[in-house]
């Protein structure tokens, strides 16, 4: 009998790299995405389209994706919240430098869209209807994110209702795949559960994948509760870096090894190799300058053991 599998998509060195507050240079961005692209990754998000002076770290997009090395069978992603960054993503792919999804994004709480992208919902669903379009006539895919699907630190909880209404609307506008993010880690297992199997069933024939955040602590459980819903596909961030910067309090996103590590415990095929992996994560303290908040890295795999202390065997 074989294995499910589950498939991992990556976005440090988007979601990771982007709020740190001293610039990554560009090479290394480049080296660790082709470090990444080795480790059997289904999916990595490489840069995002943002204005540089919100998102200082961003600003080498187009370099960035014209100089890594791609792998077969990875997807490489890219992130922009506006027609101008859709613009821009276009230019970089007809140039060359291959985009083969562009993830757009939205929030389902009003106060949180007009913090982070200072439009309304509205606002940004015209955008939408006008952005999908211009990437599928140059080939690429989207992906639309409902972000804050399982609250708002700003208003609360949020509707499920209106997190599937907007999940409708984006279908209707034309988007290939879906994607529900727990932008400030608010979700709770039982929710996940719950809304994603409304979720899979509603939107059967549709990829879906949740993101989460490890705020309070639960973000692996919140994986293990989507798994049983149905959902396959997850966000994950090397390190546990990320955290987004309009969200008070919101920590890094799940860990992609730490990930890893529990779902080939559980006897799941990801596709990922844990070791390069791990290889990969240990760098990140060096590049950022800063502890980060992976635990395997740290702790080694379930299964490194260590040598029995002699003392035990030496008579007292």
């Amino acid at each position: 009998m074989s294995k499910q599998r589950i498939y991992i998509n990556d976005v440090g060195v988007r979601d990771g790299f982007q709020i740190e507050k001293v610039f990554i240079p560009t090479e290394t961005k480049i080296a660790f995405i082709d470090q990444l692209s080795k480790t059997g990754l289904a999916k990595i998000e490489a840069t995002s389209f943002v204005h540089p002076k919100f998102v200082p770290n961003m600003a080498d997009a187009e370099t960035v994706l014209a100089n890594i090395q791609r792998a077969a069978g990875v997807r490489y992603t890219a992130l922009t919240p506006n027609v101008k960054g859709m613009e821009r993503a276009i230019a970089c792919h007809q140039s060359g430098a291959a985009i083969d999804e562009m993830n757009l994004f939205m929030s389902a709480s009003e106060t949180h869209n007009m913090a982070n992208v200072k439009r309304t919902t509205a606002q940004s669903l015209q955008d939408f209807a006008e952005m999908v379009p211009m990437a599928r006539r140059v080939g690429i895919r989207t992906n639309g994110t409902v972000s804050t699907s399982f609250g708002c630190p700003f208003e609360g909880l949020v509707s499920e209702a209106r997190v599937m209404e907007i999940a409708e609307k984006y279908l209707a506008i034309g988007f290939d795949s879906l994607t529900f993010a727990d932008t400030t880690g608010m979700a709770n297992p039982r929710q996940v559960e719950r809304m994603m199997r409304e979720a899979t069933k509603r939107f059967a024939n549709t990829e879906i994948t949740l993101h989460f955040h490890n705020t309070r602590g639960m973000g692996l459980a919140n994986v293990v509760a989507g798994i049983a819903a149905g959902v396959v596909h997850y966000d994950a961030s090397i390190a546990g870096l990320g955290g987004c910067p309009f969200a008070p309090g919101a920590t890094g996103n799940i860990c992609t090894e730490d990930l890893v590590n529990m779902l080939q415990d559980m006897g799941l095929d990801t596709g990922v190799d844990l070791d390069k992996l791990l290889a990969a994560a240990v760098k990140i303290p060096a590049i950022v300058g800063h502890d980060v908040p992976g635990q395997v890295m740290k702790a080694g795999k379930t299964m490194h053991l260590h040598p029995v202390p002699e003392k035990l065997y030496t008579a007292s």
